[in-house]
């Protein structure tokens, strides 16, 4: 049910990349705006924020969507995304699956308490947005430091 409107946001996020990072190339140019550092900066720091949020986006529409094939109609339990693609050894004993949204996961439980995950792409995915986000936001605090910085030694002449 929300997995759609997700994955148009996810669209949204992937656009204001490609304008972000159009922005950031756009520095290199003649005629670019002084000073250009802040510019980049700024853009660049934008750049990443919306690819975190596209990444994170795709994940989410990722879980919710297998959440969402639990329940729907026969054959739909347990999880879909639990049985499908893995051995027979694996599935053995499925009981039940566990969805988190932070940090992005889809864990199928057997009845012993074992879990495995039922998208392992979700790792990584949680990684990427992290990876981009934490960049994002040091690249933020490295601006704001700067213009400090800069704001001490004016003060200082």
């Amino acid at each position: 049910m929300f997995a759609l409107p997700v994955l148009g946001l996810s669209v949204v996020c992937a656009v204001a990349v490609l304008i972000s990072v159009a922005r950031a190339v756009a520095m290199a140019l003649p005629g670019r705006p002084r000073p250009w550092a802040e510019h980049l900066l700024r853009r660049t720091a934008a750049a990443f924020g919306w690819a975190a949020g596209a990444v994170y986006a795709v994940g989410l529409a990722g879980v919710l969507w297998s959440e969402a094939e639990v329940g729907d109609g026969a054959d739909s339990t347990p999880a879909p995304a639990c049985r499908f693609g893995f051995d027979p050894e694996t599935i053995q004993g499925l009981s039940h699956h566990r969805a988190s949204y932070l940090p992005l996961r889809f864990d199928c439980v057997r009845e012993d308490g074992s879990v495995y995950a039922g998208d392992p792409g979700l790792v990584g995915m949680n990684w990427t947005w992290v990876s981009l986000a934490l960049a994002a936001a040091l690249l933020v605090i490295g601006m704001h430091c700067r213009a400090e910085l800069r704001a001490r030694k004016a003060a200082a002449r």
